[in-house]
């Protein structure tokens, strides 16, 4: 049977898997890091793809790449990078944010647009950031293009113009999913003058060749690749726990939500991707973890030994800003502390809570605006965590399930790259495995109202 092959360039690492593709099993995988921070030159994504994928696409029929969504990959006329890339979790453009929603008209405006509100993370904003704060920078660029757009370019050799897919494309803050197509007159007005942008190809097109020969597929953004590999239906939503936090879901029509929480994004398939985003998720417990002098097992354990609702001790986790709501300046806080709940179990247990309520607020906006929700798939790095599984099951109000472990976001660009090798008109059927780990709600009274009250009195929302 024909390989295929997936690559997920996230923010931390590039992660490849390569698999039958008539099957999805994973033949064999390797991964290489990405440098940290929120400003990074594409280069080091090339070159972490090379370093990960020497010898392993050798027998490949077709690759396809996930990426991080709505970074800032701006190149010249000759198609050299300008600048590095503002990658989404880089809040420098907050102003800029600020600025555009006012110009056309406030977020109900921008949701009819192109059904989100722009945050700081999205690249229509830091567009303008560039345009503004980095003249002579922006008078170079030809073309903006997102991290996915710009190693899928290179993967094929740059032998065809730049491409992208609906669903990353959706990140933009130029592109409409309703309309199913750019909004140039919003890019303009971000950058001052038009500049181009990738083709937006079909779900399953083919967008070139590698030097080996290897189709190439278009790819898509990380929450659309991870919704692929789960084979994600209407019903489902997906918490997934990683250097961000997100919940979204399959629906057949797009959505707009002025309030700005759900974002209101295509998926891979033809279909929409509602998508709500926190900028702290797995880093909240990990800084934890290190402020109480313990490692990820011993924070576990401390966060299970203490009860529910953490004896009313509240941890709002913005430590890095935060997305969802939108406060970007914003810094971690924590509330309600006495003497008698002043512990390390009650601290870890509130760490968790507040990374999870977060998300719950937005799982509900989902369902509020006629997203059906009747379970929830809890994945990424944190979900691995015992602690983060139990308390899952008191924060949302519908059975909670953990897929077995597995780079989602690299077997969902696999799942595309076998989709384009077959030329079908539906992915392939790939069996995700059975869940490890079922448990129904719990209902824990006072929990998200406490967290709902404290925000208000600290941030207004």
């Amino acid at each position: 049977m024909p390989l295929v092959a997936g690559i997920d360039s996230s923010t931390q690492s590039c992660k490849i898997v390569v698999c039958d593709a008539e099957t999805g099993a994973l033949v064999r995988e390797a991964r290489a890091a990405h440098p940290d921070g929120t400003e990074v030159h594409p280069h080091a994504w090339w070159t972490a793809l090379t370093e990960a994928s020497s010898g392993l696409l050798d027998d490949v029929a077709a690759v396809a790449v996930a990426g991080q969504q709505h970074g800032m990959v701006t190149v010249d006329e000759d198609g050299e990078v300008v600048r590095p890339a503002l990658l989404w979790n880089d809040n420098r453009s907050a102003g800029a944010a600020r600025d555009l929603i006012l110009e056309l008209g406030g977020p109900k405006a921008w949701a009819e647009a192109v059904g989100t509100v722009p945050p700081a993370s999205m690249t229509v904003t830091k567009l303008r950031w560039l345009a503004d704060q980095e003249p002579e920078a922006a008078a170079r660029v030809r073309s903006v293009m997102l991290p996915h757009d710009w190693l899928t370019w290179k993967l094929s050799g740059r032998t065809q113009p730049p491409t992208t897919d609906r669903g990353d494309a959706s990140g933009t803050g130029y592109w409409s999913p309703a309309e199913n197509t750019y909004r140039t007159d919003l890019l303009t007005r971000a950058f001052g003058r038009k500049i181009d942008v990738p083709r937006v190809a079909a779900p399953a097109e083919e967008v070139g060749r590698t030097e080996q020969g290897a189709l190439v597929a278009p790819g898509t953004g990380d929450n659309m690749g991870a919704a692929l590999g789960l084979g994600l239906r209407p019903g489902d939503a997906v918490v997934s726990l990683g250097t961000s936090g997100t919940v979204f879901g399959v629906s057949d029509r797009p959505t707009q939500d002025p309030s700005g929480t759900i974002c209101g994004f295509a998926d891979a398939t033809g279909r929409y991707l509602p998508l709500v985003a926190t900028l702290n998720a797995a880093r909240v417990l990990g800084a934890a973890a290190g402020m109480l002098g313990t490692d990820p097992a011993g924070f576990d354990r401390l966060a299970l030994a203490a009860p529910p609702g953490a004896d009313g001790l509240v941890l709002l986790p913005y430590l890095d800003g935060e997305r969802t709501p939108e406060l970007p300046e914003s810094t971690g806080s924590l509330h309600n502390l006495t003497r008698a709940n002043m512990t390390p179990e009650n601290m870890a247990r509130a760490a968790v809570e507040g990374m999870l309520l977060g998300l719950a607020d937005g799982l509900a906006t989902m369902t509020d605006i006629g997203i059906p929700v009747r379970r929830v798939l809890l994945v990424g790095g944190a979900a691995r965590s015992e602690a983060v599984r139990t308390t899952a099951t008191t924060v949302f109000d519908v059975p909670v399930q953990v897929p077995p472990p597995a780079e989602y976001v690299a077997l969902g660009a696999a799942r595309q790259a076998a989709w384009a090798l077959a030329g079908t008109q539906e992915p392939p059927e790939w069996d995700v495995g059975k869940a490890e780990y079922t448990a129904d709600p719990v209902e824990v009274p006072g929990l998200r109202e406490r967290y709902a009250e404290v925000r208000r009195a600290t941030h207004g929302v």
